[in-house]
């Protein structure tokens, strides 16, 4: 699937249409699939899906989906970190709690998520604000100096990213030397022709536009290319979407688009992946 289109952006805010209006005035963290307000598929690997899901088991995938990133970030205590594509800010305080970083900036590049992410975090950010905040930008333009954060990461949220170059280079520009960024989203397994239409027919978000169909390594060579060493993608599609799909069994009916997830995996035409890669220190 093509890079979305310069028509395709609102020259007011410089998002595209697609991701304005799901992220604006309906708020994603209200639907019942996304409870807890982490708004991503989880990570089900310790939950036990032979039995009936509860709504704690559905935040318990979210957090440890937070929790395998971060993990794959460490060591994080006492360091510099940005959240890149931080919706309500959720992941950001569970990451202030457990794993004690010196301070965490929350980006979105959604105005309204951002007033959400304040409200929603509000007790926190009166009783620390020197250890954390909540800065509009995108992740192609970050706001941010060189050499600002000793950690980046992203969690679900590099499928809407219009340029993943213009990514790359702005986590390698933002990190200090030695400095690790971390992404987890889905992405095409490879870039054979006719991913990104098959994906449109499965799946109403790539049909839309929100998501966009891109190879893995499509970030891999990006970061590569930033001057970035170490650079490792890995699968971990069996812990997200089996458990996803289970989660949906029970609001959705087979064959309806959001069960259609676990059928592109299936087919060998998406996959769920964390990429790692540090910034050299010299």
């Amino acid at each position: 699937m093509a890079e979305p289109m310069e028509s395709e952006r609102s020259a007011a805010d410089g998002m595209r249409a697609p991701v304005r209006e799901t992220y604006g005035p309906a708020d994603l963290s209200s639907v019942p699939v996304f409870a807890g307000g982490f708004i991503n598929f989880g990570y089900w690997q310790a939950i036990d899906l032979t039995g009936p899901l509860s709504v704690a088991d559905r935040v318990r995938s979210q957090q440890d989906l937070y929790r395998h990133v971060l993990g794959s970030a460490a060591p994080v205590e006492g360091r510099r970190m940005l959240e890149v594509g931080c919706g309500l800010g959720v992941g950001c305080a569970l990451a202030l709690w457990e794993y004690a970083p010196a301070h965490l900036t929350g980006m979105d590049i959604h105005p309204q998520q951002l007033e959400r992410a304040r409200q929603a975090n509000a007790a926190l950010l009166e009783a620390g604000p020197a250890r954390m905040r909540f800065v509009r930008g995108a992740a192609e333009r970050m706001p941010f100096g060189d050499g600002e954060f000793d950690r980046v990461y992203s969690v679900e949220a590099a499928q809407h990213f219009d340029d993943l170059d213009a990514f790359a280079r702005e986590a390698a520009r933002v990190l200090r030397p030695g400095g690790r960024v971390v992404v987890a989203s889905f992405f095409t397994p490879d870039d054979a022709p006719g991913h990104g239409a098959r994906l449109a027919e499965l799946l109403d978000s790539y049909a839309s536009g929100l998501d966009i169909a891109r190879p893995f390594a499509s970030l891999t060579e990006a970061f590569t290319a930033a001057g970035l060493t170490g650079v490792r993608a890995t699968s971990i599609g069996p812990g997200v979407w089996q458990g996803w799909d289970r989660w949906l069994s029970d609001q959705w009916k087979p064959g309806t688009w959001p069960r259609n997830f676990l059928a592109a995996y299936r087919q060998g035409i998406l996959d769920y992946y964390v990429i790692t890669a540090t910034r050299p220190r010299s």
